[in-house]
């Protein structure tokens, strides 16, 4: 499925406000930009507000229908796991995988080793265009990252293989999001985790890092913004180059948790995709 090059997610807490949401897209798209809009809301929101994942298809459909939109749009299945996903399953076709809490976590030592057996192809070091500092791979740099990321990314591979037998694949969207964690995702990390979510085919079309900083809800972005942009502009490069080199979807993309209200960004960001041609959500 198609997701768009600028995509958004919106969060209709009540159900009440899907016209309002669209109609702002719709003037978005009168002035020239196309935003496919993402309804989306967690298990732990439904639960909450004591809502069901209908609710949210019920108020997409409804707002899409009323104001006659044309383009795409999606429900998004958010921060889901393999304990809640079925709620999901039939009222969703964009699926967030959040496999934060099985970062850190041990793997098999015959899932290490097969990790670092595949990267053997890489070489020694690589350079991505772009960034002026290559990546240096040394079997303690893999285990590193595989101590790190490949459980979670493992998992994320069974909750989309689970998502794929229920709906068929090319059916929806896959996200992957390790956000709610403490530290963040380098851009040698995202080399990795791109390689590890291609070692597990998940055609993923938008992925969640940790960034530098603070992401907190409803607030600016707390944090050293010059950091942000050096991080955000390589993130973009490695994508770039992880969908040429690992044969991830083309329209893979990074996804923004939390980014509203987060004006002191708004321009690097702008400024890095529109650098790039490169689209976000």
């Amino acid at each position: 499925m198609e997701l768009g090059k600028y995509s958004f997610g919106v969060g209709d807490r009540f159900n009440h406000e899907g016209v309002a949401q669209l109609s702002a897209l719709i003037e978005a798209t009168v002035q020239g930009i196309e935003v496919t809009p993402v309804w989306n809301k967690s298990n732990r929101e439904h639960n909450i507000v004591h809502s069901e994942p209908s609710g949210t298809r019920m108020e997409a459909d409804f707002a899409v229908k009323f104001l006659g939109w044309e383009g795409p749009y999606f429900v998004d299945a958010d921060h889901i796991n393999l304990t809640n996903v079925d709620r999901f399953i039939d009222f969703c076709d964009f699926f967030t995988l959040d496999v934060a809490m099985y970062i850190g976590n041990s793997s098999p030592e015959a899932d290490v080793a097969a990790f670092k057996k595949s990267c053997a192809a890489l070489g020694s070091t690589v350079s991505i265009p772009g960034i002026e500092e290559p990546i240096v791979i040394t079997d303690e740099l893999l285990e590193s990252v595989a101590g790190k990321y490949l459980a979670a990314i493992k998992e994320a591979g069974k909750i989309y293989r689970h998502i794929e037998e229920a709906k068929g694949a090319g059916k929806f969207v896959t996200e992957v999001s390790m956000d709610e964690v403490e530290a963040p995702q380098t851009p040698v990390d995202m080399f990795f985790i791109l390689k590890m979510i291609a070692d597990e085919k998940i055609p993923a079309q938008t992925i969640a890092p940790k960034f530098t900083g603070r992401f907190n809800k409803g607030v600016d972005y707390v944090g050293d913004a010059e950091q942000f942009a050096k991080e955000f502009e390589q993130d973009v490069l490695v994508i770039d180059y992880a969908v040429n080199k690992f044969g991830l979807p083309e329209d893979l993309k990074l996804s923004v948790h939390s980014g509203s209200d987060k004006f002191t960004i708004y321009p690097i960001m702008a400024q890095v995709i529109a650098k790039y041609d490169k689209g976000i959500h």
